[in-house]
């Protein structure tokens, strides 16, 4: 439980300008995902199934997510790791999958045909989404964990402690 309060404290430290990117970021994952989604209506993008129930839920979830993730790379007072920059990639990508309709994501169709995204790839959906909320919590967590923990210093190879 330490590690959680660990990291809401380090979020609650934020300053307005990682707020900011945050809200930004998170909007812009919405637009990243939703337009070729189809899940905002565009003249170019159209979905021949509907979005499903949980589908915008999930969409401000994970664009939630992902914008904190985004946000704790502005510099902070202690230089934070790139540890998580993987995990959140791969939660965006699978988001992407999530959401999308099953029959419009061409590397689905090419796989499974349009009688299997529905029937293989459809009901798999919701799986991807809970993966890719996991991997963005995980990748949060390992960014936000040690945010202002005390750096070690290390030792240069040049000098002798006698």
């Amino acid at each position: 439980m330490s590690g959680l309060n660990e990291m809401l404290e380090a979020v609650r430290r934020w300053p307005a300008r990682r707020w900011l990117v945050a809200a930004v970021a998170a909007l812009g994952f919405v637009v990243l995902v939703g337009l070729p989604t189809a899940m905002i209506s565009t003249p170019v993008f159209t979905r021949m199934i509907p979005p499903t129930w949980w589908a915008w839920p999930a969409l401000i979830v994970t664009s939630a997510l992902a914008g904190l993730l985004i946000a704790s790379y502005v510099r902070a007072p202690q230089a934070a790791t790139t540890r998580g920059a993987g995990a959140g990639s791969a939660g965006g990508f699978l988001t992407f999958l999530a959401v999308g309709c099953p029959v419009c994501n061409k590397l689905v169709l090419l796989a499974l045909g349009s009688a299997g995204a529905v029937t293989w790839f459809a009901p798999v959906q919701p799986l991807l989404l809970l993966l890719a909320i996991g991997l963005l919590l995980w990748a949060l967590a390992r960014r936000l964990r040690f945010e202002y923990a005390c750096p070690v210093p290390q030792p240069s190879m040049g000098s002798t402690n006698a």
